[in-house]
Parts: structure tokens; C-alpha cells; sequence
């Protein structure tokens, strides 16, 4: 089963009076690249939602996002040491005296001064709350992964028809073979006459160099190995884990033949059955930079 890296999930913990919204989103990459945006209460336990994802996401450019909404607003008291604001305030207010400055700004300036603000305590996180997390997030979680399977289901049926389009093209190659080895025979052996005559060359030394020049022409084995290799793609397409990487490596190997295939072709129709393979190829490559 494949599945893409493009995915979309989102839950709601209702907590009486507050709620938090989760959503998590996903994009292909190489690696597991995952931001998380959370409310501070959950800092401490960063590592164990960085967990989660990794074990059911394993890779893509990751996106969780948590938002507490409160249904009762509720006043933030900032803390401030009076002592040292007012120390950096008289401190300003001498400096501004000695070069007969206004004192304008010289409140705000004290108030951003260092070790004037003071955080206030990191509220505990409630362990009943942070459960009720879990269980959203891991909903969240799913839902991107169900998204992430679906989004595979719809590239299982575009490889099959790329690839079917390569086996097409594969079967046309083939059945020109044969008739493009004996145009080339033909064609070396009328310019060997045409040049130097019906008695002016031995004719089986000619019949050996054709040989030996059709043998670097002849993509038999090319033949085979491409079917096995798209042969093989469907196979490891189908398999109940998704193979992406596994997947890019036989993409590499089916351009490897084709290519192949292309240098030794020498017949205009089955290049053109060549160029088709290559553009059905390139639209496989686009589509498993996507898959997981």
C-alpha cells in the first residue's frame, strides 16, 4: 500500500471551560522534518508529542500546531522588580540631567530594562488535560495518515497506467526488433557493394563484421531486464508497507535500460517508442517524490 506524503488532520479537546485545536499537516520531504507550535504548558512534554509523530508519520515536512482557546478571558498579570526599575530609572534620570535632556522617555527605557520584567511561574501542566491531549492528538495523527493513504490509493492507479504505457511501448520495441536487424544487414551490405563492387570484397569477411556489428546493436537482454524491473515495481507497489524509497531505486534501474535501449536502438520508430518510455518514466519520478 502506498502512501503519500501530503496529509491533513485535525481534532478538538473540549475541556470545559477551554479547548485546544489541533491540526496537523504534512508535506513531502527527504527526511522527517517536523515543526511543532504548541502552548507553553506543553513545552515539558515536546519530546513525547516529537515521539508520537515520528513513530506513525516516519517521514515528510511535518506541521503540528495546538491552540488553547479559553471560553473565559483571563487577565495576565506581568510581574516587575520595583527595586531595580527604580534604580535604572534614577540612574537615567542623572544621565539625562547631566546633558540637560527631558526625561520623556526615560520610564519606558527603565521599564525595558534588563531583570526589570520578570516571567511568571510556568503553570503545571494537569496530567488529566495533557491524557485528554494524547488521545486528540493521536485522532489528529490518524486523520493525517488515513489522508496520507488515500492520497496513495490515487498514485497506485497513475503508476499502474505509467507503467502500462512503458510495457506498451516495450512490446512495440520488441516486435521491431527483428525487422530492424535485417535493415541493418541489408543496408551495410548494399553499401559495401555499392562502393566496392559485387567482386571487390570477401564476402564472408563482410558476413562477420555484420555480425559483430549487429551484436552491439542487439537489446535482448535490455528487453528482459526492463520487463523485469516494471514487473517488479508492481509487485513492491502492492506490498502491504509503503516503499517509496525502494520504489525510486527501480524507477533508476528502469531508466538505466531504456536508456540503454535508446543508445542502441539505430531505427527512427523505435526511437520514438523510446522517447515515449522516457516521458512515462519521468512522470513516475515526479509522482514518488510524494511517496512515503
Amino acid at each position: 500500500m502506498l502512501k503519500s506524503m501530503t496529509g491533513f488532520g485535525q481534532a478538538t479537546v473540549s475541556l470545559g471551560d477551554s479547548s485546544l485545536v489541533i491540526e496537523v499537516k504534512s508535506l513531502n520531504s527527504k527526511f522527517l522534518d517536523l515543526n511543532l507550535r504548541l502552548p507553553r504548558i506543553f513545552s515539558e512534554k515536546e519530546v513525547e508529542i516529537r515521539n508520537v509523530v515520528t513513530d506513525k508519520l516516519e517521514r515528510g515536512k511535518v506541521s503540528v500546531s495546538v491552540e488553547h482557546l479559553k471560553a473565559v478571558a483571563t487577565s495576565v498579570q506581568q510581574q516587575y522588580n520595583e527595586v531595580i526599575f527604580m534604580a535604572h530609572y534614577a540612574e537615567l534620570k542623572k544621565l539625562a540631567d547631566r546633558v540637560m535632556a527631558p526625561y520623556d522617555n526615560l520610564f519606558e527605557l527603565a521599564l525595558r530594562s534588563p531583570e526589570v520584567q520578570q516571567a511568571s511561574e510556568r503553570e503545571a501542566i494537569d496530567p488529566v488535560m495533557f491524557e485528554k491531549f494524547l488521545v486528540g492528538f493521536k485522532e489528529a495523527i490518524e486523520g493525517c495518515d488515513s489522508f496520507r493513504k488515500t492520497e496513495g490509493s490515487s498514485l497506485i492507479d497513475k503508476f499502474k497506467a505509467y507503467i502500462k504505457s512503458i510495457s506498451d511501448s516495450l512490446v512495440k520495441v520488441e516486435k521491431l526488433d527483428s525487422p530492424r536487424v535485417e535493415k541493418v544487414r541489408t543496408k551495410i551490405k548494399k553499401s559495401v557493394t555499392d562502393f566496392f563492387g559485387e567482386e571487390g570484397f570477401d564476402p564472408n569477411r563482410l558476413e562477420q563484421e555484420i555480425i559483430f556489428y549487429i551484436e552491439k546493436l542487439d537489446i535482448h537482454e535490455e528487453r528482459v531486464r526492463l520487463k523485469t524491473h516494471l514487473d517488479y515495481f508492481l509487485k513492491i507497489m502492492n506490498e502491504p508497507q509503503s516503499n517509496g524509497k525502494k520504489l525510486a531505486f527501480i524507477a533508476q534501474e528502469i531508466g538505466r535500460e531504456i536508456n540503454t535501449i535508446g543508445s542502441k536502438a539505430n531505427d527512427a520508430e523505435m526511437q520514438k517508442e523510446v522517447v515515449n518510455m522516457k516521458e512515462e518514466l519521468e512522470k513516475i519520478k515526479e509522482q514518488l517524490n510524494n511517496v512515503l
